[in-house]
């Protein structure tokens, strides 16, 4: 993972990845999150009888 050399021309990270890991996990993490949070959102919820 090398595409912030490629294109930028410097290397951030000295070129072990670092970087480009966290440009990508971040996002990702970001719509895990999302896609967890409207699952559970639209969850059938359990009616109760008080």
């Amino acid at each position: 993972m090398d595409f912030i050399e490629r294109i930028f021309g410097f290397s951030p990270d000295a070129g072990s990845g670092a970087a480009e890991l966290i440009l990508v996990a971040i996002p990702v993490l970001i719509l895990a999150s999302i896609a967890a949070y409207r699952r559970r959102w639209r969850a059938p919820r359990a009616f109760t009888t008080h």
